[in-house]
């Protein structure tokens, strides 16, 4: 009896699911299962065997917590003022190196972009060592006269603040210029031309013609900077370590804080994981809403 034998579509469709399987295996039990697991856990309290359902007490208790509170409008603050600033910069940037008459285009693209090269821990102590109260930006306005004594940028939390919102834009200004760079690659040179031809200034070119033709791709750096910035960790434990008094922590630090550092309350960590899971996909789905005018 002749066995039926497979049509090469089929056999195809084995071979594509063959090579799928390890990996789709691997997001599973190393992504969808560990997220489930933390949704449970955020309905617990206690540590370890005493651990007990608490069913929605964690999620409550956030809104009644200081601090979570307080890092919460400190990732506020830094979405609100470093991401406007840093896509500007970072679209700027680009339409100023993709100017075909530019030399050297290489060099300021490489130099531009080297800072998210930069290990997280170096450029946070960059910018420790750059703001202490004896490091280079202190001298310099001692030295202009305009301070009298060295000041404790890092110790205060206006100043705190703003260091870490430059710590950011020097960081990823680099990253973003990429994407608009090679959107901008895309667009026949010959628009600009005809708009230099009709009498076009720069700003009226960059404005009318660049940003509405960036339009995609500033949406995909608007979602990407907002998510990066809402698990901001890095900058608050390495440059300010939170301080000074929580005045500069984020939400990540302190899940981190909660988690490890203080006594371990793995349940509420977890409900403040999913918080900002959640605060994540909504900020998302309203700029896609707002952003994407597509039919």
């Amino acid at each position: 009896m002749n066995k039926k034998r497979l049509t090469l579509s089929q056999r195809q469709n084995l071979n594509g699911w063959a090579f799928l399987t390890p990996a789709v295996l691997l997001i599973v039990f190393m992504s969808f299962v560990p997220m489930v697991q933390s949704l449970i856990l955020s309905l617990k309290t206690g540590i370890g065997e005493g651990m007990g359902w608490s069913g929605l007490y964690n999620y409550v208790r956030m809104f009644e917590d200081g601090v979570f509170i307080q890092a919460l409008k400190n990732n506020f603050f830094y979405l609100l003022i470093q991401v406007p600033i840093m896509l500007v910069l970072a679209m700027i940037l680009a339409s100023a190196l993709n100017n075909k008459d530019l030399k050297f285009k290489g060099m300021f693209r490489t130099a531009i972009f080297l800072p998210c090269a930069t290990t997280l821990v170096s450029s946070a102590l960059i910018f420790r060592s750059l703001f202490a109260v004896d490091g280079f930006v202190n001298t310099v306005l001692i030295k202009l006269g305009i301070l009298n004594t060295g000041y404790n940028f890092l110790g205060h939390a206006g100043s705190a603040r703003v260091i870490i919102i430059l710590a950011l834009i020097w960081r990823w200004t680099g990253y973003n210029m990429v994407f608009y760079l090679s959107a901008l690659q895309n667009i026949e040179y010959s628009v600009y031309e005809a708009a230099k031809i009709d009498g076009a200034s720069p700003m009226q070119t960059f404005w009318r013609i660049t940003v509405p033709l960036l339009k995609p791709t500033i949406l995909l750096t608007a979602i990407m900077s907002t998510n990066g910035t809402l698990q901001l960790f890095d900058e608050s434990v390495n440059l300010t370590n939170g301080g000074p008094a929580n005045a500069t922590i984020t939400m990540s630090h302190y899940i981190y804080n909660v988690s490890f550092k203080y006594v371990p309350n793995f349940g509420y960590a977890a409900a403040m994981s999913y918080f900002i899971l959640i605060l994540v996909a909504v900020l998302a789905f309203i700029q896609m809403k707002a952003g994407d005018k597509r039919d």
